[in-house]
């Protein structure tokens, strides 16, 4: 998660429940409990604990809502015992630094709780062996099909490619795979690894496999058979690669099959498309995998100081971390919850149940030690945008061309490796 990633709107206030808005507080009253969220996440928060107050008896909880999710992490750089939080809602990219600078404090989860959870999710929020959090949303994308065009769910990459083909006159199909959520490195994840092409993968337990790479010459022969015109090298036509228009040729019945961001779907019910959400499938019967990072609460080591470590470990779990928590909480955030039971509580709607279901089934956590790394001479964000350019654009052979990708994606995994 980026901080430059959400704009600046005004700062709310309120003072019901103890609930109050400040950029920096300077006093913290005794039995108070003070979280710190961004312009979206702080309202809501208040909201719900206006709603009720009395997730932990004895404690009154401040709500301290920022103007943007970059003046949170500037406040939270600058946070002092006597000044800062004793939660804080994040992205998990925040851990490592937080952790190694002190300011967050280890969450003990019993094996039950960790049961709510996927092994990926905690890993996303642990640093040295120690978890700083609990899970609360996940940040990802999954698919969705025009139930105008396409009958039922696709079982593999090449039933979408097949579709596409037989139909694209008959029906004026512009493209038949879109990605609006995201982009082609972010969002595109799905398919590089659908067509047998993943950064990294995690283990069984929940760790990076920091020696699995992928097979260049499966994976480009993959590229060729789906995606390439045989007459002219390039693409044809299905994977949407360069296309800005994507979510209208959606809505016009123009594009059957759409990778969508959880932050988009109200767009869709809006205008009566289905959430029949999955990961992309995969060209053997599988799914590709998808980016499922999570956000998470965090508890930091201020709230020893402030004298309220008990009740905030508390909160973090009988709230943040727990299914009527997270239930009550998403009803007004709109994401989908990271715990198991929020997940299939009818009290949040079929989209945040279809993109979470999705997420259990396909998403990696975002690793940036890895995916930021140049070892190899490009990081993942360039090395795999450059790659559809060359291929579908240029029309450069998938198999050199994946086998340079290899090398790079390898290089960066084993530089990595001292970092994760």
């Amino acid at each position: 998660m980026n901080r430059k990633r959400q704009g600046v709107l005004g700062v709310f206030t309120t003072a019901v429940l103890a609930l109050s808005v400040a950029l920096v507080p300077t006093a913290h009253a005794a039995n108070e409990i003070v979280v710190w969220a961004d312009e979206t996440r702080g309202p809501h928060l208040t909201s719900v604990f206006a709603a009720k107050g009395d997730w932990v008896p004895g404690y009154t909880i401040k709500v301290v809502t920022f103007s943007s999710y970059s003046a949170l992490g500037d406040a939270l750089d600058k946070a002092t015992g006597t000044s800062g939080p004793d939660i804080f809602v994040g992205g998990n990219d925040w851990v490592v630094a937080s952790a190694k600078s002190g300011k967050l404090a280890p969450v003990t989860l019993t094996a039950s709780q960790k049961a709510q959870f996927t092994s990926s999710q905690l890993y996303d929020l642990t640093y040295g062996g120690k978890l700083y959090g609990v899970p609360l949303d996940i940040n990802n994308v999954a698919m969705i099909y025009n139930t105008k065009l396409v009958s039922s769910a696709p079982k593999t990459f090449g039933d979408m490619v097949n579709f596409y083909q037989a139909n694209k006159t008959k029906l004026g199909l512009k493209n038949g795979l879109c990605v609006t959520g995201g982009g082609m490195s972010w969002g595109g994840l799905s398919f590089f690894s659908a067509l047998g092409a993943d950064p990294y993968l995690m283990t069984a337990k929940g760790k990076v496999n920091t020696v699995q790479g992928f097979n260049p010459t499966t994976f480009g022969n993959n590229l060729k058979k789906y995606l390439i015109d045989p007459a002219t090298g390039k693409s044809n036509g299905f994977l949407a690669s360069s296309n800005t228009t994507c979510n209208d040729d959606y809505y016009a019945g123009k594009v059957p099959y759409s990778v969508i961001g959880n932050w988009e779907w109200a767009t869709y019910v809006a205008k009566g498309f289905a959430m029949n959400l999955m990961p992309v499938p995969s060209v053997d019967g599988g799914y590709g995998h998808m980016f499922g990072s999570v956000s998470g609460a965090f508890l930091t080591s201020y709230a020893d100081k402030h004298g309220v470590a008990v009740g905030a470990k508390s909160l973090l779990v009988n709230f943040f971390g727990s299914t009527p928590g997270q239930v009550a909480y998403e009803k007004v955030e709109g994401r989908p919850p990271a715990n198991k039971g929020a997940q299939s509580d009818p009290g949040v709607s079929d989209a945040q149940k279809g993109f979470g279901a999705a997420a259990a089934l396909a998403g990696i956590p975002q690793i940036g030690a890895i995916l930021d790394n140049k070892a190899g001479g490009s990081n993942y964000w360039d090395s795999s945008g450059d790659y559809w350019t060359q291929t579908l654009i240029n029309g450069k052979d998938p198999l050199i061309e994946a086998r340079k990708l290899s090398k790079i994606w390898k290089a960066n995994v084993t530089a990595a490796k001292a970092l994760i």
